[in-house]
C-alpha cells in the first residue's frame, strides 16, 4: 500500500482519536466551606423574608423559597412577598414575585435547568379567606394559582424572577411533580379547592405532562384512595415506570401506556400527606446495581373513615415509629426496616453525600394541617415537636441503622409547612413552620409563623475537604471515562483511603410538606491508580449509568467523598441540557485498580503529582490527535 492510499485513513483515524480525547469541560476544584459548624447541631443563620413552605437549591450560591400568600412583612410591588432568594455566600436575601398564589404547590426541575412550581390555591385575603376577585387586587394582590405553572431559570446576578407559562395545568392543589427520563415533567393528583383531606366533590385523580401532551389522564389508584391521596408519593424507577404510593395503596404506573399494576398495600401506617412520613429513594450504587429501594418511616395508622370523623381529635393521636422499604422493580412486597428512635409525622429525609440519611423536623402527635377547630393547638393539627435529629445508615447492620449519639436538638419547632435541603457545602438548611391561616406571631401562640433559618452540620462538616481536580461540568449517559485527581491532603496523607473514595451525584430536590420531590443519590462506578510514594491518586470515573431513568437529566451536584468526608459539591448538568430523548452511549472501560510505588519513569524523589502525570499523558495524546486532525481538515 502506498502512502497515497494509507495516509487519508491514518489521518482520519487520528482525527477520531483526537476528538475522542478532546478534553471535555471541567470545573475548577472546589474550595473549603466558609464557616465552621457545631457538629451534630444547629445554628440559626438569619430569618427568611418569607416563611419557607417550599425550598430548593437553584445554583451553587442561591436557595429559593416559596410561601403561601399571606401577610409577610416583606413587600414587593406594593403587596406582601411570598417568594424570595437567599444568597449563601453573602448571607443576603431579596424578595421575588411568584405572581399567583402558590399555597401547597408542587415543584421540580426540568432537564434544561428550569424549575417548575405548579398549582396552588385560589386568591385570598386576610386570614386566608377567599378574595373578592380571583384576578388580583386587594391587600395581597394574588391571582388564583390553581392552574398556574410558574417557571424560574435560576441565576446568580439577582435578575431572574418567576414567570407564568402560557400553558396552564388543570386545577391542582397539593400536586406532585416528578422529572421523567427525557427531562420533561409529570404532574400528578391534587384537589380543586383544598382542605385537610380530599373528597369526591373536588378530587383531581389525574396526571398530565409538561410540556403538555394532551388532556389529563385518569389514575385509578388516585380515584380509589380517597380521602388521603394528596401529594401522591411518586418516584421514577430505573425500569422507566413510576412508583406511586397513595393512602394504603401502591402501584407501578407505566405512564406510556397508562397501565397501573397493583403492589402490596403499605403496612403499619399511612405515609402520604397529611400523615406525612419521611420518604426517600435510598442511594443507587454500583454495589446494588443501581436498583431502587424506597424507604418510608413514620406517618400515622389512620383508616380512611377516620380522617373526617367528628370523634377524631387529631393532635392527640400518636404518630408511628414504623419503617418499611420497597424494591419495586424486583418485588411488590414491603420489608420491615429498623424503626425510628422516636415517632414522627411531618419528618424530612435528606440524602447526605456520605451515603447516610438525615431525619429531622416534625412532631410526635397529630398530623399535618391546620384549622379553626376547638381542639386545635392554636391552629395546628400537630403537637409535641421532635427537636432532635437522627441519622439512618443503610449500610449498618440490621438493628443498628439509626444513630442519635452526638446529635443535639434544635431550639426551633419545625411543624407543618417546614422544609429542608442539602446545601453544596454539605450542611443542611432548615426553615419554615407555619400551621396558621395567615402570618401570625405573638407570645401566646405556641407555633407561630416561623422565619428563623438554621443550618445543621453533619459529622464531616469541619473536616478538611477534598479538592478534586477534573470534575466534568456536564455528564452523559454512558460515554468515555474521565479522571479526577486527588493530592495527599485530599487523601488525608494515606494512599489507602483511595480504596473507599467515591464520586456521588445528588439531586437535592424540591422540599415541601415533608417531601423532597426529585431527590436522588447516585454513586458513579470508579477505579483508581494511586502512588504510594507521595500519597496521591487518580480516580478513573465512569459517566452516568446508560439509563436516564436511574437519575433524570437536569442540574445536580457532584461530591467526591474520601474517608467519609465529601468535597464541596459542584453544580453540574446531567444529560444534554435539553428536553427530549437523551443520547445513550457505550460505557468506557475502567482501568484495573492499583497502588504503585511511583509513576513510571520517575524516581521516588522526583515523583510528580497524579494530576500532572494524568494531564501530561492526556495532553500528549490529545495534542497529537488534534494536530493530525488539523492537518487533515486543512488539506
Amino acid at each position: 500500500m502506498g502512502i497515497a492510499s494509507w495516509y487519508p485513513a491514518f489521518c482520519v483515524s487520528f482525527l477520531f482519536l483526537g476528538l475522542a480525547y478532546a478534553q471535555p469541560a471541567t470545573l475548577p476544584a472546589p474550595g473549603q466551606p466558609t464557616r465552621k459548624g457545631v457538629i451534630g447541631g444547629f445554628e440559626v443563620i438569619g430569618e427568611s423574608l418569607v416563611s419557607a413552605q417550599q425550598l430548593f437549591v437553584g445554583t451553587s450560591d442561591k436557595v429559593f423559597i416559596i410561601d403561601k400568600v399571606e401577610n409577610n412583612p416583606t413587600q414587593i410591588k406594593g403587596h406582601p412577598a411570598w417568594a424570595s432568594e437567599w444568597a449563601l455566600g453573602k448571607n443576603t436575601q431579596r424578595p421575588m414575585d411568584a405572581v399567583t398564589n402558590s399555597f401547597c404547590a408542587g415543584g421540580n426541575v426540568l432537564g434544561n435547568g428550569t424549575w417548575l412550581n405548579v398549582g396552588g390555591n385560589q386568591a385570598v385575603t386576610h386570614g386566608g379567606e377567599p378574595a373578592d376577585s380571583q384576578f388580583g387586587g386587594g391587600p395581597y394582590n394574588n391571582p388564583d394559582g390553581r392552574k398556574s405553572i410558574r417557571m424560574l431559570t435560576p441565576c446568580d446576578d439577582g435578575t431572574c424572577d418567576w414567570i407564568l407559562s402560557p400553558q396552564e395545568s388543570d386545577q391542582r392543589w397539593y400536586p406532585t411533580l416528578e422529572t421523567l427520563e427525557d427531562g420533561t415533567m409529570i404532574i400528578l393528583g391534587g384537589c380543586r379547592f383544598g382542605g385537610y383531606v380530599n373528597d369526591a366533590g373536588q378530587d383531581n385523580p389525574t396526571y398530565e405532562f409538561f410540556p403538555p401532551r394532551g388532556a389529563p389522564i385518569t389514575s385509578p389508584v388516585l380515584q380509589r384512595t380517597l380521602p388521603a391521596n394528596l401529594f401522591p408519593l411518586t418516584w421514577l424507577l430505573p425500569s422507566g415506570k413510576l412508583l406511586i404510593q397513595s393512602n394504603w395503596a401502591t402501584v407501578l404506573l407505566d405512564y406510556k401506556t397508562g397501565e397501573e399494576t397493583a403492589l402490596d398495600n403499605i403496612p403499619e401506617a399511612v405515609r402520604i400527606y397529611p400523615a406525612s412520613a419521611g420518604t426517600m429513594m435510598l442511594p443507587l450504587t454500583p454495589a446494588n446495581n443501581w436498583t431502587a429501594t424506597v424507604l418510608f418511616c413514620g406517618g400515622s395508622n389512620i383508616q380512611p373513615e377516620r380522617w373526617l370523623s367528628p370523634t377524631f381529635i387529631v393532635p392527640t393521636y400518636g404518630a408511628s415509629t414504623s419503617c418499611v422499604k420497597l424494591t419495586p422493580d424486583i418485588s411488590g412486597t414491603y420489608e420491615t426496616e429498623d424503626a425510628m428512635p422516636e415517632a414522627r409525622t411531618m419528618t424530612n429525609f435528606i440524602a447526605l453525600p456520605d451515603g447516610k440519611v438525615l431525619n429531622l423536623n416534625g412532631a410526635k402527635m397529630g398530623t399535618a394541617g391546620y384549622g379553626n377547630n376547638t381542639w386545635a393547638v392554636g391552629h395546628s393539627y400537630a403537637d409535641d415537636p421532635v427537636m432532635r435529629p437522627s441519622i439512618y445508615d443503610p449500610n449498618a447492620e440490621t438493628g443498628h441503622r439509626w444513630i442519635t449519639d452526638g446529635l443535639t436538638a434544635s431550639t426551633v419547632p419545625r411543624m407543618y409547612h417546614s422544609s429542608a435541603t442539602l446545601l453544596p457545602d454539605g450542611s443542611v438548611m432548615v426553615s419554615g413552620s407555619n400551621p396558621n391561616p395567615d402570618y401570625m406571631i405573638g407570645p401566646d401562640l405556641k407555633y407561630p409563623t416561623e422565619y428563623r433559618t438554621e443550618l445543621f452540620y453533619p459529622s464531616y462538616y469541619n473536616e478538611r475537604r477534598p479538592q478534586p481536580e477534573g470534575v466534568l461540568a456536564q455528564f452523559s449517559y454512558g460515554g468515555p471515562t474521565f479522571d479526577i485527581t486527588l493530592n495527599a491532603e485530599d487523601l488525608f496523607d494515606d494512599v489507602e483511603n483511595i480504596k473507599t473514595a467515591q464520586v456521588v451525584v445528588i439531586r437535592t430536590g424540591f422540599s415541601t410538606h415533608s417531601m423532597n420531590m426529585g431527590q436522588r443519590f447516585v454513586q458513579l462506578k470508579s477505579s483508581y491508580t494511586a502512588f504510594a510514594a507521595n500519597n496521591t491518586a487518580t480516580l478513573h470515573v465512569s459517566q452516568l449509568p446508560p439509563n436516564p431513568s436511574i437519575i433524570a437529566p437536569g442540574p445536580a451536584f457532584v461530591f467526591v467523598v474520601v474517608k467519609g468526608v465529601p468535597s464541596v459539591g459542584l453544580h453540574v448538568m446531567l444529560g444534554s441540557g435539553q428536553l427530549g430523548k437523551q443520547a445513550i452511549l457505550p460505557l468506557g472501560d475502567l482501568p484495573t485498580e492499583s497502588i504503585v510505588a511511583a509513576p513510571p519513569g520517575t524516581k521516588n524523589n522526583q515523583v510528580g503529582s497524579a494530576s500532572s502525570i494524568s494531564q501530561a499523558s492526556f495532553g500528549l495524546v490529545s495534542a497529537f490527535g488534534l494536530l493530525v486532525a488539523s492537518l487533515v481538515l486543512g488539506s
